[in-house]
C-alpha cells in the first residue's frame, strides 16, 4: 500500500468536513494517506487495524482516535468485517479562532498538540462522545461549529487516553526512501507466510547485505528481523481474534517453531496467546500495540 496526499474538501456550507460511513467494508477506503487537517475518527461499531504514524494495533468493538496534521494513517476500516460504521471529522487548526487567554483555548490547543502522536482514547470517553458525534450529523452551520468546540473542549478535560506514539512522524519522512522501502514493504507482505532471506531482500534493494542492514536500521530504527517478527505477529492477532488455534496461527505467520512463536508473541503483546485469545473473547482486547517505526507506514 503506497502513501498518498488526500485533499479535503469541507462539507457543504461548513468550514470543516464531516462524514458518517455506513457502507458495506468493500465500499470503504483505507489507503495509507495524510492531509493538513486534524482527524477526529470514531467507529461506532466494528474491530480492525489502527495505524497511526509508526503505531500499528488491532481494536474492537469499536474506537476513537485524535490524529494530528500530516500525520500519515490509514482508513480505520483496515482488516475490518461488516457491519463496520464510522463518524469522522476533518478540521484545520486555523478554524478554531478564540483569545488566547481564554482556559478553553489553552487546553484545545494541548489537545491538538498531543494529536501529532495520535491520541486513542477509551471506551468510556467514546462512549461520552458518540451521541454529540451523532448530533452533529444533524447540525448545521454555526450549531455544528459550536458542536466542535463542544467536542474537542470536553476531549481536552479527559485523562483516560494513550498516545499512540513516543515521537512525531511528519510526513516527510515517508518521501526520503519511499521507492526503496515500499519494494521491501511490498516483499514482505506477499511472503511473511514462508522462510525469508534476508540476502535476497537485500538484492531486492539493490545493496549489498552490510549495506543493507545499515539503510533498514537506519530507516527505520529497527532490524529487518525484527520488523519480520512484528509484522508476522500482527497478523497472528488478527488470526486469533477470528478464532484461528495457536498452533495454526504459528504456522500461517510464518514461524516454524511454536516454542518461538509464543516467546515473540508475548514479547511483542506483553500476552501469551491463550491470554490474547481469552481477552479478545471476553471483548477486552483494546490494542495489540506494536510501536515499530517508519516501516509500518506501507500496510
Amino acid at each position: 500500500m503506497k502513501v498518498s496526499f488526500e485533499r479535503v474538501m469541507p462539507s457543504e456550507k461548513s468550514s470543516f468536513r464531516t462524514l458518517h460511513n455506513n457502507s458495506p467494508i468493500s465500499e470503504f477506503k483505507w489507503e495509507y494517506h495524510y492531509h493538513p487537517e486534524i482527524e477526529l475518527v470514531c467507529v461506532v461499531s466494528g474491530s480492525g487495524t489502527r495505524h497511526v504514524g509508526y503505531h500499528k494495533s488491532n481494536y474492537t468493538n469499536g474506537d476513537l482516535v485524535l490524529i494530528g496534521s500530516n500525520i500519515p494513517h490509514s482508513g480505520f476500516g483496515l482488516n475490518s468485517i461488516d457491519p463496520h460504521e464510522e463518524i469522522v471529522l476533518q478540521f484545520r487548526e486555523e478554524i478554531l479562532q478564540f483569545p488566547e487567554q481564554e482556559i478553553e483555548a489553552r487546553s484545545i490547543k494541548n489537545l491538538l498538540e498531543l494529536s501529532k502522536y495520535g491520541i486513542h482514547f477509551s471506551a468510556v470517553t467514546k462512549k461520552a462522545m458518540l451521541p454529540k458525534l451523532k448530533k452533529m450529523l444533524e447540525s448545521e452551520g454555526y450549531k455544528r461549529y459550536l458542536l466542535l468546540l463542544d467536542i474537542l473542549f470536553e476531549l481536552s478535560t479527559r485523562k483516560d487516553y494513550d498516545l499512540l506514539n513516543k515521537e512525531i512522524m511528519p510526513y516527510t519522512i515517508i518521501s526520503k526512501n519511499k521507492a526503496r522501502l515500499e519494494n521491501i514493504f511490498t516483499y514482505v507482505e506477499h511472503n511473511y507466510d514462508k522462510d525469508i532471506n534476508i540476502e535476497d531482500v537485500a538484492k531486492l534493494a539493490n545493496l549489498t547485505l552490510p549495506a543493507f542492514c545499515n539503510f533498514f536500521k537506519k530507516a527505520t530504527q529497527i532490524t529487518f528481523t525484527e520488523f519480520v517478527n512484528r509484522y508476522r505477529i500482527n497478523k497472528a492477532c488478527l488470526l486469533m481474534v477470528q478464532d484461528t488455534s495457536i498452533s495454526e496461527c504459528c504456522y500461517s505467520c510464518g514461524f516454524n517453531n511454536v516454542t518461538y512463536f509464543n516467546r515473540m508473541f508475548k514479547k511483542y503483546t506483553e500476552k501469551t496467546p491463550s491470554e490474547f485469545i481469552k481477552n479478545a473473547s471476553h471483548d477486552k482486547i483494546e490494542s495489540v500495540d506494536s510501536p515499530i517505526k517508519v516501516v509500518q507506514k506501507s500496510f
